[in-house]
């Protein structure tokens, strides 16, 4: 009992950690139109718009479908991890009432759960 409370306590808090800095991120990207995405290119060809970005050769990769592709991947990627934050402190809460601890411990029976 004491392993799946400390495993599910850590993925909770690291799928927690994960699920806010993706939502940094989107909330970054989406904020500054993406063009945070092609700063590395240091080319002045770039507009400041990441959706209207054309391929220079100042950039190693082709920048006209790049903001797209990030928040197509990120969104996803931080519904899925806020699930499983969800799921593991579920995990975490029925570790605790294994142990006879917090609220629920009293109302409910090892047999119960």
């Amino acid at each position: 009992h004491w392993a799946l409370l400390s495993v599910s306590l850590l993925n909770c808090l690291l799928s927690t950690a994960c699920s806010v800095g993706l939502a940094l991120a989107v909330a970054l990207t989406v904020h500054s139109r993406g063009t945070h995405l092609v700063r590395g290119c240091n080319s002045s060809a770039l507009p400041m718009d990441a959706r209207s970005a054309i391929a220079t050769n100042d950039c190693p990769f082709n920048t006209t479908r790049i903001y797209d592709t990030a928040l197509a991947l990120w969104v996803p990627s931080l519904l899925l991890a806020a699930a499983e934050a969800v799921l593991s402190g579920r995990c975490c809460l029925v570790a605790l009432v294994f142990q006879g601890i917090g609220p629920c411990a009293r109302s409910y029976g090892k047999e119960q759960v």
